[in-house]
């Protein structure tokens, strides 16, 4: 069994009065990725929300790495090991997609772009000059998740990552993240709606609905049509 990096127990999250995620645990271990379906509005940026520490929790706990995370501002989690790549991207569109990446290396002593990060995603070199605005919607998601691995984090967090993107991108993006882990052996938790995208880069995959887990199933148990039918409105 591999060291587990990121243990989620009993979570509680609400929207003032609303409570929206219900007692949700479940933990990932290193160099695995870890998929979370559900459709719109079920709890899965809600989720990534907590764990980044853009929500505060009610009550459970985050640990990352051993360390507890649950109370911690969003750029001590940063600093701990988690990075986070939200729906939208968030690129900065002004700057060029050198500077984008290199808004990551804030707390690093070199401000140097690792040569692997170009050699994962061969279009940012390409393009590095370029400003984030004049990308496409692909081309922004490889530089968001670029920029957050140049953190060099232990747990890297993905909210709805093919969203918006054409399919022979969707393609790029699974595997460069399957390169990801082999190189770095870091825990991936991607939120997904797109089922093939899940299987070619997820361990286990973990369906939520209403703001709990209903179903967990490894890869290679895993019955499509079962997955499927919660995906379908």
């Amino acid at each position: 069994m591999s060291i587990t990096m990121l243990e989620v127990k009993d979570l509680y999250t609400s929207y003032g009065q609303s409570e929206a995620l219900h007692g949700i645990s479940f933990e990932a271990g290193r160099n695995e990725t870890v998929a979370i379906m559900g459709r719109n509005g079920m709890g899965k940026t809600t989720l990534f929300k907590s764990l980044m520490g853009v929500l505060p929790i009610k009550s459970g706990s985050i640990s990352v790495a051993g360390r507890d995370v649950s109370r911690d501002e969003s750029y001590v989690r940063v600093a701990k090991g988690i990075a986070y790549v939200p729906q939208g991207r968030m690129v900065f569109p002004s700057l060029t997609v050198e500077e984008n990446i290199q808004t990551g290396l804030e707390n690093s002593k070199t401000r140097h772009i690792p040569e692997e990060i170009y050699a994962l995603f061969p279009v940012l070199f390409d393009m590095k000059r370029r400003k984030g605005g004049n990308l496409s919607g692909g081309q922004q998601q490889q530089l968001a998740i670029a920029r957050a691995l140049v953190t060099n984090p232990k747990v890297l967090l993905l909210d709805e990552p093919t969203e918006g993107i054409q399919p022979s991108i969707i393609k790029d993006i699974a595997k460069a993240l399957n390169e990801i882990r082999k190189l770095r052996e870091i825990t991936i938790v991607v939120s997904e709606q797109v089922l093939s995208f899940a299987m070619d880069v997820a361990d286990r995959l973990f369906v939520i609905e209403g703001g709990i887990f209903v179903h967990e199933t490894p890869r290679d148990k895993t019955d499509v049509n079962h997955i499927k039918a919660y995906l379908s409105v």
